[in-house]
């Protein structure tokens, strides 16, 4: 039985070794074909990386190829699975925005709260990784600091350590809360970019169904109800909704 299991280890090691130089070697081509300014070529290979492991790295470089080719709707879905993976990154949102700005819709979100506008964009400081590592800092921190306030000899300096334990304590409460928001939405994924040049959005989910109104490519809407298997309702950030068909979105 040993000697199986440690056949399997070094399966296992050799197995992602392959796989590890399989991507570096696709990541070398990609590259270079959109250095060459293949977008095509390079948005081909970039895929077959990212069914190998998605990466906010890899995603990005995707959007910026359809930027490129001038296909809006794909260069913003890769574009938003990047901002998804890695939140914090100015570069990536700033794509975004520029990708966004070539859409037709013109979409005003509806007032929200100020509390959930400062926690949204403060979980979207960091990727759910980075607050994790930084709870974890922030944890050790704090039993740093309560060890001072119960082998301090001096009463500032216990009183000192007492405080700084319970504020470092909340905030690594607080970054847990931020890392379990940012891997939710990862995994949840609810989301979806329009990919037809035009949809209309139906009142029930038939084609049959009364018109509402009409979506063009790139717009980002909210999936609501994804239990029908032709049919989705959807919401915008204004806060109409209706349904379209599946076919015509993709999901972040």
């Amino acid at each position: 039985m040993k000697r199986i299991l440690t056949f399997c280890f070094y399966q296992l090691l050799f197995g992602l070794a392959l796989m590890a130089a399989n991507v570096d070697s696709l990541k070398v081509v990609a590259d270079s074909a959109y250095a060459k300014e293949d977008f095509a070529t390079a948005a081909k290979t970039y895929r077959k990386i990212v069914k190998q492991g998605e990466s906010a790295a890899v995603c990005y470089n995707l959007g910026n190829c359809y930027y490129r080719m001038d296909d809006i709707a794909q260069s913003i879905l890769w574009y938003e699975r990047a901002a998804l993976l890695s939140p914090g990154d100015d570069d990536i949102r700033f794509n975004l925005d520029m990708a966004r700005s070539k859409t037709i819709d013109r979409i005003t979100p509806r007032h929200e709260f100020f509390f959930v506008t400062w926690y949204r964009s403060m979980t979207n400081w960091m990727s759910a990784d980075d607050w994790a590592r930084l709870s974890v800092v922030l944890f050790v921190l704090c039993l740093a600091a309560l060890a001072v306030y119960i082998y301090g000899k001096q009463m500032w300096l216990r009183k000192s350590g007492f405080t700084l334990a319970v504020v470092l304590l909340l905030a690594t409460l607080l970054g847990n809360i931020c890392a379990w928001s940012q891997r939710s939405r990862q995994s949840t994924r609810e989301g979806a970019i329009v990919m037809a040049p035009s949809v209309v959005v139906k009142s029930t989910p038939s084609k049959t169904g009364s018109d509402l109104f009409v979506l063009h490519e790139g717009t980002r809407v909210e999936i609501r109800d994804n239990s029908l298997s032709e049919w989705a309702e959807v919401v915008l950030a204004d806060g109409k909704q209706g349904w379209v068909e599946k076919k015509q979105i993709e999901v972040i």
